[in-house]
């Protein structure tokens, strides 16, 4: 193929082809009518120009899509008369004969009749055309017959044998495999057309623009450049697949390919997060590609950054993309732009989900939130991104902008009830903020009430959480139990609205635990149970529940019958290394309690090595979830625990204080992790103790006190250390440290009470008792404790009262306290 300009050609010629070139196909018709008058011996060259024009004039209004056949196949009655008048021995002589079998066989696809269209091409013999540089109408021209024949073959239901149709196959990829490079070259060469064009300007120094206006590849190349990929995927060869993605977006980017190249992003991206290409994958490599006049030019660097596995090149990207849908995204607001504004942000939204979905997956969620708040600026009353934005900040721990965000979300779809039972969720989880939880669970049920969409029951649970936490963070009696009637009233309406959710039947069970209704709690825990077997958190409270029904060694059946299919769960290792000491000694529990060291380390020491990749280290292998004992969770440190929340920011702000005027240094990684390990070693300090072994309690307090020195638990371990050692002044010391941090840590203030009846301060002994008893009513060492102190005092009869509510309670007192269950929403 070549072009028909020669170096003699007329002015008119020299016209047509320049319009040609510019697609001003109208021009074209135009002036080949004027020179078929002025040369009779170009009238076939006119013809098909003639055919040409009105042909590539009808699909530009109407693109060859299957909607557009039947109009196709009037519209195009006068193209394809002039076409076929040039398929003839004087085209051939006039070097148009081949040209014209090509746009004939783009005519037949437009009009349904693929048969027709392959059989054009196979009369221009299209595979056998030389690669050598060609005009830019050419190139186009013979770009779209290998996507037009690729689209053919696609449509075409002929081939009947397996054998037949695997050839047909292999015959479209390489068609749309020299397709997208001759595309690609297209629009390379046309841009450099249109920048060579504009004259350069002498008032500034920028450089400029191609404009706006420069005309798209066009439907059937833009369909031919997204099939390449997709056919490969089809085929199962998702590794050709990716090669062929890379090499298309390799290529020196164009301004009429950006939409396009967009899209291949998105479905690259897609296809390394669907983890199709497991054990097969390969990263890029840097090389030089083949010098070729069909193919496109190809980025080339030293620098260039190379990605080392999936997670990198996924990463690439999608911020590559979000890059490109950034700059395309409008903001104006105004009506002439609405349809243009929303096309440009669903572009956008498309790559914001893929990111989002990606960098969840492998921790880099802080860079999701850079990349969120950079979408604000454009995401004007669109609430799927805000929801994201809100989101992304509890995934960093920024919670009270999350719950901003979340009021903003709540605004934009004031109807939808899960918007305002995620606020209440990060009210109850993160914010120390119940009542507001409360607020917004019962505005839930309110939306619910009037568009019901299955949450009612879900609003009720919520709503029951939140009482259930004013309940245990009150010390009034009278407010406790009316909120733990709320709480129960609740729960129970959650389940009779959704029997079948074991989170109605866990908190229910969890509430009549916490009321000492013992056997009506444990039913509804196995029901819950049976709903859904894997709740680790069920699980927990229903051998807390076996324990407070004195039957500790069915407790400990079941704990390790839950070990053997959850090995993984330090909760349960926990509970288990209480009920070792209880039904075999210390040192069993011991053993346990060194298990659960190696079990920590198999799980997290990974996540705690600063230097390795997030996306390389070792995970738990069920779901997230965070060590409920009820040294975590018995008022203190637990982040889900309404008392949690103020003593852990006090121990963060010593512990900053700390590391400015020591050498103390948080340790790398979630702090999460580092907290369990604390738990552990507290724990096999209490075990030590048990064992009276106080150098090797002292060394597991070191061992805490190197990752969290100015932790309350930790000073009430250290207290009991020196109670051991009757060294009572340094207990005292340590116990009121401990109360100074966490008011509501009643194993502090029950063992700061002991110390002062030692000590002989009765007074101060007995008041700090019963502000322990006002917090846990229920906890008989309390009641024990104040028994002693006031038979020291002289007061026997309320010495025996107290001494009986100890046994009264003890009774029903499991071998942890209900609150060291978790708080869950799963």
């Amino acid at each position: 193929m070549s072009s028909r300009v020669k170096s003699g050609a007329t002015r008119i010629e020299v016209e047509i082809e320049k319009s040609r070139e510019e697609s001003n196909w109208l021009r074209v018709i135009e002036l080949a009518e004027q020179l078929k008058d002025k040369s009779p011996d170009s009238v076939c060259l006119a013809d098909f120009l003639i055919g040409e024009g009105k042909l590539e004039n009808y699909l530009e209004e109407w693109p060859p899509i299957e909607e557009n056949i039947n109009s196709a196949k009037i519209g195009l009655i006068e193209a394809k008369r002039y076409l076929n008048m040039v398929v003839t021995q004087a085209g051939i002589k006039a070097g148009v004969a081949m040209d014209a079998h090509l746009l004939l066989g783009k005519l037949q696809y437009a009009c349904g009749q693929y048969a027709d269209g392959l059989n054009h091409f196979r009369l221009a013999d299209l595979h056998h055309i030389k690669e050598k540089k060609l005009p830019l109408r050419s190139l186009k021209i013979v770009a779209e017959s290998y996507a037009v024949k690729a689209l053919c073959l696609q449509k075409d239901d002929t081939a009947a044998s397996k054998f037949k149709r695997a050839e047909k196959i292999d015959e479209m990829i390489k068609c749309l495999d020299l397709s997208t490079d001759l595309s690609l070259l297209y629009m390379q060469k046309l841009e450099k057309e249109f920048i060579s064009s504009v004259p350069s300007s002498n008032t500034g120094s920028h450089s400029p623009q191609p404009p706006a206006q420069q005309k798209p590849l066009g439907e059937i190349l833009e369909q031919a450049i997204q099939l390449a990929p997709a056919l490969l995927l089809q085929q199962n060869k998702p590794e050709l697949a990716l090669e062929r993605y890379r090499s298309s977006l390799c290529a020196i980017e164009a301004h009429g390919v950006n939409n396009i190249r967009l899209k291949l992003m998105c479905q690259m991206a897609e296809l390394l997060l669907r983890g199709l290409l497991g054990e097969s994958y390969k990263a890029p490599i840097h090389s030089a590609h083949k010098a070729s006049a069909w193919k496109p030019k190809y980025y080339t660097s030293l620098n260039q950054f190379i990605p080392r596995n999936e997670f990198e090149e996924a990463i690439l990207v999608i911020l590559v993309a979000e890059s490109m849908a950034v700059r395309n995204t409008v903001l104006s607001q105004s009506p002439e732009f609405r349809d243009i504004r929303l096309s440009a942000f669903q572009e956008a939204v498309a790559v914001y989900d893929l990111l989002a979905i990606a960098t969840v997956r492998w921790g880099q969620t802080m860079l999701l939130e850079e990349s969120l708040e950079r979408s604000m600026k454009f995401s004007f009353q669109e609430a799927h991104m805000w929801k994201q934005y809100a989101l992304s900040l509890m995934t960093i721990n920024r919670y009270e902008q999350s719950l901003e965000v979340l009021k903003e979300v709540i605004q934009l779809e004031p109807n939808d009830p899960s918007n305002y039972l995620l606020a209440a969720k990060l009210c109850y989880e993160q914010l120390n903020l119940p009542q507001e939880g409360i607020t917004f669970s019962t505005e839930a049920r309110e939306k619910s009430l009037t568009s019901p969409g299955g949450l009612l029951g879900r609003c009720h649970l919520y709503i029951g959480i939140g009482y259930h936490l004013q309940a245990e963070s009150t010390q009034l009696i009278k407010d406790k139990e009316q909120f733990r009637n709320k709480a129960l009233a609740n729960f129970r309406s959650a389940v009779e609205l959704e029997p079948n959710d074991h989170l109605c039947r866990y908190y229910l069970g969890l509430q009549l635990a916490l009321m000492r209704n013992i056997p009506e709690g444990q039913q509804h825990v196995c029901v819950g149970l049976d709903l859904q077997p894997e709740h680790s958190s069920s699980l927990h409270l229903l051998i807390l529940l076996l324990t407070a029904e004195r039957q500790h060694g069915n407790a400990l059946l079941v704990v390790e019958n839950a070990l053997e299919e959850y090995p993984d769960s330090l909760n349960l290792v926990y509970v288990k290394a209480y009920l070792d000491l209880h039904e075999k000694g210390p040192e069993k529990a011991l053993i346990t309690a060194k298990q659960m060291l190696e079990l920590w380390k198999n799980l997290y020491e990974g996540q705690t090595i600063s230097d390795v990749p997030e996306c390389d280290r070792k995970s738990d292998t069920r779901s997230v979830f965070q060590l409920y004992t009820s040294e975590m969770s018995d008022k203190d440190s637990s982040s889900l625990h309404l008392h949690n929340i103020a003593a852990s920011r006090v121990e963060q702000a010593l512990s900053e204080v700390a590391s400015t005027m020591s050498s103390y240094n948080p340790r790398p990684g979630p702090q999460r992790a580092w907290m369990l390990q604390v738990e552990i070693w507290l724990l096999l300090a209490e075990l030590y103790l048990a064992l009276d072994q106080p150098s090797d309690v002292q060394m597991c307090i070191q061992e805490a006190m190197q990752i969290y020195p100015l932790s309350h638990q930790i000073m009430y371990m250290k207290g009991l250390l020196h109670m051991h050692k009757q060294e009572w002044s340094d207990a005292k010391t340590c116990f009121q440290n401990a109360v100074a941090i966490n008011p509501l840590h009643v194993k502090s203030l029950q063992q700061l009470g002991l110390v002062y009846h030692y000590l002989d301060l009765q007074g101060l002994a007995e008041t700090t008792l019963r502000e322990a008893a006002k917090i846990e009513p229920k906890n008989h060492i309390t009641w024990y404790n104040l028994g002693k102190v006031l038979e020291a005092e002289g007061e026997f009869e309320n010495a025996s009262n107290a001494m009986a509510t100890a046994l009264l309670e003890e009774q029903n007192s499991p071998i942890l306290p209900f609150s060291s269950v978790p708080l869950c929403f799963e």
